[in-house]
């Protein structure tokens, strides 16, 4: 019998609520991997960043064309031959399997944190579209990683360096 061995590079996209340190955690994973990573955030269109800078809440027709755009990066990494690092809230199952859908090499890695954590955190960043009076409707929305989805939860806490050591451990990837 012939073994079949994938050449599929890893594509992880990092998800969970805002302010649970998405941005901090995969940048640094990417550096420590030496991947590509692209911040989630780039991705929406001028409408959705007007609209959440408003404090109204994202739909989910309002998340399609950002989530399409998500998975044409993770297309082109693939194309390349490259693993690759994203951010993405991917705070329903619906939308990670938009995400996932032909994409075998793509994993989750969801933080997660305790709301008066975020919460904090969202309400002392600086240039950012998001206000904290977004948190409650993304918590509200969130769909936690179930056991058929291909991904790991870790708990954001600690320094981003011990962080990275638990997302590498959790996903059983190592430093090059």
């Amino acid at each position: 019998m012939r073994r079949v061995v994938s050449t599929l590079r890893p594509i992880v996209v990092v998800m969970g609520v805002s302010g649970v340190g998405k941005t901090t955690v995969a940048s640094a994973l990417a550096d420590a991997l030496g991947w590509p990573f692209q911040e989630g955030d780039d991705l929406h269109t001028p409408g959705n960043i007007a609209k959440m800078s408003a404090g109204e809440p994202l739909t989910d027709a309002d998340r399609i064309p950002w989530l399409d755009r998500i998975g044409a990066w993770m297309d082109e990494r693939a194309a390349a031959g490259e693993a690759g690092i994203v951010t993405c809230s991917a705070l329903r199952r619906a939308y990670r399997d938009r995400l996932r859908s032909g994409r075998p090499q793509v994993r989750f890695l969801h933080l997660t944190a305790d709301p008066s954590v975020v919460r904090r955190r969202v309400g002392s960043r600086q240039h950012h579209f998001m206000p904290s009076s977004l948190v409650e409707s993304q918590l509200e929305a969130l769909e936690p990683l179930q056991s058929d989805e291909p991904g790991v939860e870790v708990r954001s806490s600690g320094t981003t360096e011990e962080m990275v050591t638990k997302a590498l451990d959790a996903l059983g990837e190592s430093v090059r």
